[in-house]
């Protein structure tokens, strides 16, 4: 086997070891579902938010919202009143309540 062949099948091997444990995370809205219970995480509030814009219209990718903090704050500032995504947009909306 030739060294670039080898590399061929190491990266295809790394490509489809990544995506089945990306894949492998459940969520149900914004939370993870670990040993059957839900639990509240970046990944899957993000990937939710995304979900949420898409209802709204707006053509957004889960992987957009989670690597791109420009873009998901734009998202927050014109759906983030909505109730079902107002814990993923804490972090990047300031609270009108604070003072500071």
């Amino acid at each position: 086997m030739t060294k670039s062949a080898r590399i061929c099948l190491l990266a295809t091997a790394f490509a489809a070891a990544t995506a089945t444990s990306a894949s492998a995370i459940e969520c149900n809205e914004d939370y993870q579902i670990v040993q059957g219970r839900p639990i509240s995480t970046p990944y899957c509030r993000d990937n939710y938010l995304a979900a949420v814009a898409r209802t709204y219209g707006y053509k957004v990718a889960d992987t957009a919202i989670r690597n791109n903090p420009a873009r998901k704050e734009e998202i927050c500032r014109y759906i983030g009143s909505d109730i079902r995504v107002q814990t993923a947009c804490e972090e990047v909306l300031p609270d009108s309540r604070d003072t500071r």
